[in-house]
């Protein structure tokens, strides 16, 4: 890069979380407790899908996608930010930018996919039971996972090209914990008008279009479960799905808010800390609201330990 007042970006500085240097250790351990949970449980859910042939069910088969989304979601940025908050100098590769711009957006827009997947299944198995294995074929299952692949990636790709064009001026340094594109756009010493244009019709089609309808699914539901007999069923059904319509609501609102309503009087620690609530709380959240809580998951637990216990036995 060439040209009045530009040098060659090779790095970037990323200022990280605005933390006082004396709780600087209490925060590492807090979000390294974070990760490593995050981790193990969304590990153990794939694991025990894989293991137990009585989950291996159209909603299973999305939850165990799910899992290993936000196992690597929250392993694109976690792992830099414990690095980061123990080095003198917190920096990232020009490229290594680039791939996490690339691994955040397709993981993140692989969860909010499946999120849509998800919330389907439930609205059939709710509202049409007797058709549930008729509707949700093991055909349509595998076509809605791979689709939602096949999307995440073109969509990844098209934003980090856009990126990749963006010449950088001196000012290197990014006021977040990692590479996000509105910190970049601010940075960048070019014309970014087609990258926010980008952002915010393609990206309120990826992002916006799938809580739509994920809300209509929940609408469709609630209105089905009003008409259920048992008052027990009622309020077992609301419990499920209001738990887990506040982990949606808190993904997509903060992704919303950020990228596609960004109010010009955010400040940098608020916008990290809706960053946090979808990179690191929601990855965590997820297997405790959707798998570890229910009764099927907990009986495969069971029933893998037991075999465990039984070979050592022998």
């Amino acid at each position: 890069m060439t040209g009045r007042n530009q040098t060659v970006i090779s790095e970037f500085l990323l200022l990280g979380l605005p933390i006082e240097s004396e709780q600087q250790n209490l925060f590492y351990a807090l979000f390294l407790a974070m990760y490593l949970t995050t981790i193990l449980g969304n590990l153990l859910i794939i694991v025990l899908i894989q293991l137990d042939s009585h989950l291996h069910t159209p909603m299973y088969l999305f939850l165990s996608n799910l899992s290993f989304s936000d196992f690597c979601f929250s392993s694109v940025t976690m792992p830099k930010l414990l690095q980061n908050m123990q080095r003198q100098v917190p920096s990232i590769p020009y490229a290594g930018c680039l791939a996490q711009i690339y691994f955040f957006l397709f993981f993140g827009d692989l969860e909010s996919f499946l999120l849509v997947a998800m919330a389907y299944d439930r609205y059939v198995a709710i509202c049409f039971p007797l058709r549930y294995t008729t509707i949700m074929s093991p055909k349509l299952c595998l076509s809605l996972v791979v689709l939602s692949w096949v999307l995440t990636t073109f969509h990844a790709m098209l934003h980090t090209l856009l990126m990749a064009r963006l010449c950088f001026c001196a000012d290197n340094v990014i006021p977040h914990f990692f590479c996000d594109m509105s910190a970049l756009l601010k940075l960048s010493c070019s014309d970014t008008r087609v990258n926010e244009l980008v952002i915010f019709f393609i990206g309120g089609i990826i992002v916006v279009l799938p809580f739509l309808l994920i809300i209509l699914s929940y609408a469709r539901i609630v209105f089905s479960i009003l008409n259920f007999p048992s008052g027990r069923n009622i309020w077992k059904a609301f419990s499920t799905c209001g738990s887990h319509f506040s982990v949606v609501s808190l993904f997509y609102g903060t992704v919303i808010g950020l990228y596609l309503c960004p109010s010009t009087s955010n400040s940098a620690v608020k916008e990290i800390v809706m960053a946090m609530m979808y990179t690191v709380v929601t990855p965590m959240m997820n297997p405790f609201i959707y798998s570890l809580r229910n009764r099927d998951m907990k009986g495969a637990l069971g029933r893998v330990f037991c075999k465990k216990k039984i070979l050592f036995s022998l």
